[in-house]
């Protein structure tokens, strides 16, 4: 038995159903994940929480791993539904179970699975726990399974509902009382997938006038990778406009990426609406202490916001298992990326799509203000940002001639720009004096490159980027 060249990225092991995603390779996978556990004295005895989203299969594979789990001996809890990513996450630590095994390719197209895992803090996995876990795929001689029925009967496999204890805890961190008094409208879009009954029953609960899209369980997604960004959510944006809403939410396919539409049907990136909760947060929630952190690609928008209100700043390398090993440390006020994952203040170590709208909602609520003018009023104490991201896909032969010139040659210049520092968290980021930068990393999860920038201006951007471009492909 090989280990089939199975290897764990920034958000676990992905690959195209049938082809590599094979219910041969979860068995493998999940008893080199059960003999990690079972390596562990403080986990002996403790459960695995088993979830997955609404993918094809996804609820045959947990009842595979379930089978493995109960085979090691391990005791199984089942989730009865396709359930977000973020749910399985809380359950991990409200049980104090020994981890979580999820089915879940989050935002990837309707032909990819994944398996993730999380161990017993809650967050997603770390490099070195990975690694050992990869370890141990290539050390599977024998797999052991139990079926459902005997596990059922021996308690090694239980399936729950966890979603009253997840919705009961976002109640107590969001202020549900200033959405309900707005009575505002808004558009809720779980792109056929699992916030279904979350997102739209939290804020149908809040009290806001909701109207939910997309809310059926569809395996292919509506035609369209559940991936909230703009070109994904183009529905949503015309039944904002339509229905002349505040606000148009959405959430993508395990609910741990959000996606914001303004009441213009404007779509808001994550590199704005990051600076915009945290400077939020910090005046509605006085009594929360801590740092805010982001990642090495995040804007620098979120810097100035932290300096304005004399809060500590923490970069990290792309992937939310960083951000969540600082909240395993340290209190945060908010951590997040630019790729839609955020988190807050003694929440769960792990993004969660579902709390960064209901956030939204309840800072649009409060200020009674839509988000344009929120952005202006902030943009007027720490001005402007200007950002972008772009991939490439490279050959073999180009791969390998941008990473030996990323890693022997000193980069003095990008371009007609000059490089006044280098910060490699994760990649190559060229810092180019102004307030702008640069950036380069290879993808953990694909076969791709991706370029990063930002600058205080349009045109500096257009610059940079072109210039960038030129970097990588030339």
């Amino acid at each position: 038995m090989t280990a089939n060249g199975i290897k764990f990225g920034t958000s676990g092991w992905r690959g195209i159903i049938s082809d590599d995603f094979t219910f041969d390779n979860v068995k493998l996978v999940c008893q080199a994940i059960a003999d990690f556990i079972n390596s562990k004295k403080e986990l002996k005895g403790k459960p695995v929480i088993i979830g997955g989203d609404a993918r094809f299969l996804s609820d045959k594979f947990s009842m595979t791993a379930a089978e493995v789990m109960a085979g090691n001996n391990i005791k199984a809890l089942v989730c009865d539904r396709d359930t977000p990513t973020p749910v399985i996450s809380f359950e991990i630590i409200r049980r104090k179970a020994a981890g979580g095994i999820n089915f879940t390719a989050s935002h990837n197209p309707p032909e990819y699975n994944g398996l993730k895992f999380s161990p017993s803090w809650g967050g997603p996995a770390t490099p070195d726990e990975t690694n050992a876990i990869e370890r141990n795929i290539k050390k599977v001689k024998t797999i052991k399974l139990m079926d459902r029925d005997t596990a059922e009967k021996k308690g090694l496999i239980k399936i729950f509902d966890p979603k009253p204890y997840y919705m009961e805890r976002l109640k107590e961190i969001v202020d549900f009382k200033v959405i309900k008094k707005s009575k505002m409208k808004i558009v809720a879009d779980p792109l056929f997938a699992t916030g279904r009954g979350y997102l739209d029953t939290l804020l149908k609960e809040a009290g806001a006038n909701v109207i939910v899209i997309n809310d059926k369980k569809d395996v292919l997604f509506g035609g369209f990778p559940p991936e909230p960004s703009e070109k994904n959510v183009k529905d949503l944006i015309d039944r904002v406009k339509k229905e002349k809403a505040m606000l148009g939410v959405a959430v993508d396919g395990d609910s741990d990426r959000y996606g914001i539409i303004d009441s213009d049907g404007s779509y808001i990136p994550a590199n704005t609406i990051l600076p915009l909760l945290c400077d939020y947060l910090v005046k509605s929630r006085p009594e929360w202490k801590g740092c805010v952190v982001r990642s090495v690609a995040t804007s620098h928008m979120l810097d100035k916001v932290a300096m304005l209100h004399g809060l500590k700043l923490m970069e990290t390398p792309v992937g939310f298992k960083y951000i969540g090993e600082i909240m395993t440390g340290e209190d945060i006020i908010i951590g997040g990326e630019e790729s839609n994952g955020l988190t807050v203040h003694r929440h769960i170590p792990e993004k969660d799509g579902i709390i960064a709208c209901l956030l939204v909602a309840e800072m649009v609520a409060r200020t009674e203000k839509n988000l344009k003018t929120l952005i202006k009023e902030l943009e007027a104490q720490v001005g402007k940002f200007f950002n972008a991201r772009k991939n490439f896909r490279l050959s073999g032969p180009k791969k390998d001639a941008l990473l030996k010139k990323l890693n022997t040659v000193k980069i003095s210049k990008i371009g007609r720009f000059t490089v006044d520092d280098t910060i490699i968290v994760d990649g190559f980021k060229f810092m180019l004096g102004n307030g702008a930068w640069v950036m380069t990393r290879f993808s953990g999860t694909e076969p791709i490159v991706r370029l990063y920038g930002e600058a205080r201006d349009e045109k500096t951007l257009a610059d940079i980027m072109a210039e960038g471009e030129k970097f990588i492909t030339q």
